[in-house]
């Protein structure tokens, strides 16, 4: 299984792209503007979107993507989502005034795109390879990804504020290779940081105090605005972990 990093911004910018995620060719993990740097024919191999989230940074390209290739696809890209997401992208996208709804184009029975629900706990396998939704606390309903393989695991913890039940099933997690977390805020926008449930680098020290496993600890969704104090705040508040800073272009495999 191979995870490369398409976008980890927490905003826009020369080579800022926002968060998305390509697992080996046809998984997608958030729609964030990182998706707009794939060729057609890349983009026209994701067979599956899995959402954390509603706002718009997590799926901003997702319209586009279905307007650009579900012509040249023989079956619907299906886009996996909390219910309350759908019921978001339904209003507020895919409602044809924002965008067409391609769940009726070009037709409702041969759609470019369908919605396939998920909840805290469910698994979806896809060819041998397994994402299973984990709890995340934001201010909209929200969730982290397990991926999984024989082989390894990674965690991306979404967009989440403190979470004792993320690290809960973090810590059950077997071969766990990589937890991807996010922390968008220096330190002085703490008060911004819990109004938006978003980690700052001290609550991400407290957070990372729960963790159990041993594994690569990777920084995402950083401001763009503020990334050079958030680094320097993270590797000051990180404890006896190292983290590093993602950056677009990453690549592992599993």
């Amino acid at each position: 299984m191979k995870f490369r990093v398409l976008g980890c911004s927490g905003g826009i910018g020369a080579r800022a792209r926002t968060t998305s995620f390509i697992v080996d060719e046809d998984i997608l993990i958030d729609a964030g503007t990182g998706v707009e740097d794939l060729s057609i024919d890349e983009l026209a191999r994701i067979d599956h979107v899995f959402l954390t989230h509603s706002h718009l940074d997590h799926i901003a390209a997702l319209p586009l993507l279905v307007d650009s290739v579900g012509g040249l696809r023989s079956k619907p890209i299906k886009v996996h989502a909390l219910p309350e997401t759908i019921a978001a992208l339904r209003a507020h996208i895919f409602n044809w005034t924002i965008w067409p709804d391609f769940t009726e184009i070009p037709h409702y029975e041969r759609p470019w795109m369908v919605f396939e629900p998920l909840a805290v706990g469910s698994v979806v396998e896809v060819n041998g390879r397994f994402v299973r939704s984990l709890a995340a606390s934001h201010t909209v309903p929200a969730l982290a990804f397990h991926l999984y393989t024989d082989d390894g695991a990674i965690v991306f913890s979404g967009d989440t504020g403190p979470n004792d039940e993320f690290w809960r099933q973090v810590n059950g997690v077997q071969k766990l290779r990589y937890l991807i977390i996010e922390t968008a805020f220096s330190n002085r926008e703490q008060d911004l940081a819990v109004t938006a449930r978003h980690l700052y680098p001290i609550q991400l020290g407290e957070e990372l105090a729960k963790l159990q496993r041993e594994t690569e600890i990777l920084i995402t969704h950083l401001k763009p605005s503020d990334k050079a104090t958030i680094e320097k705040e993270v590797h000051a508040w990180a404890g006896r972990h190292s983290p590093r800073i993602l950056e677009r272009g990453d690549e592992f495999e599993i």
